[in-house]
């Protein structure tokens, strides 16, 4: 067992409560990214126990932020947002680096490359257009609205596998991002289980096909891959608060940001 795979996850779920950053960024940062995809798409094959040993210790660190800091988190987003959005803006700007050398772009890239970066970077950073407004939390749940949850999982798992594309932004566009939060926060099960498979099989599904481009174009996905944490820069970017204490909260974060990803960075990338 990786069992410092604990720490991985439990950061990785942590972004994932937080809408605007990625769990998949998180992944790309902590240097597991195409290791997390290939034991993935090993858990469906016959080598499936050979995984386990990787996965189990994650698995135990996500579920663990998800249902001890998603409190803490709503907390610290409802009342500290600037500065919370500052700290992972940090961990973004400084992971950059380590991924340019990860994906050896100073002697692989081509103009080629550089246009899918610019793709991903753009494809991203057009979220930042897209209308992610509250919604009340569903009281009344029908089969409609299971359905929905299943569904609302499985596009929200699919981009969390995708760096720069935050899972939590993308329920909280479909309108169900509160409904689940309270459902988790309240161990609500049906609303827990049935976001829970339609995640599952997001996972799956999109890390099928990331291993099929890892394997094949590595260098070009990679340039996407850096394209899309590039573009989640101005997703997450909150913008300048308005008082000066928040400003230097936000500056000091945003340090503390940086220097976690240079700690990690060394730690992931050069063990």
């Amino acid at each position: 067992m990786e069992w410092k795979n604990i720490y991985r996850g439990i950061i990785m779920g942590a972004s994932d409560v937080i809408p605007g950053v990625s769990g998949g960024t998180i992944a790309v940062l902590l240097g597991i990214y195409d290791r997390l995809i290939a034991a993935i798409n090993g858990f469906i094959s016959k080598d499936w126990k050979k995984q386990l040993g990787f996965l189990v210790p994650l698995g135990i660190g996500i579920v663990t932020a998800v249902l001890l800091l998603s409190r803490l988190l709503e907390w610290l987003f409802e009342h500290y947002p600037a500065p919370t959005q500052f700290l992972f803006l940090g961990l973004i700007l400084g992971v950059l680096p380590y991924l340019f050398q990860k994906a050896d772009a100073k002697n692989k890239f081509k103009p080629n490359h550089l246009v899918l970066l610019i793709i991903g970077a753009i494809v991203v950073g057009s979220m930042l257009f897209l209308n992610a407004g509250e919604s009340a939390v569903i009281e009344n749940k029908t089969m409609s609205t299971y359905v929905l949850l299943f569904f609302s999982g499985f596009i929200a798992s699919s981009a969390m596998v995708l760096p720069g594309i935050s899972g939590s932004f993308m329920l909280l566009i479909i309108g169900v991002y509160q409904t689940i939060l309270t459902g988790i926060n309240n161990f609500q099960l049906d609303v827990i289980a049935v976001t829970g498979v339609g995640i599952v099989i997001g996972i799956v599904v999109m890390s099928k096909v990331v291993n099929f481009f890892l394997n094949n174009y590595y260098t070009g996905t990679f340039a996407i891959i850096i394209g899309m944490v590039i573009g989640s820069i101005f997703v997450v970017f909150p913008g300048w608060p308005a008082n000066n204490t928040l400003i230097l909260l936000s500056v000091a974060t945003f340090a503390l940001g940086l220097a976690i990803a240079y700690l990690l960075g060394r730690v992931e990338y050069k063990s």
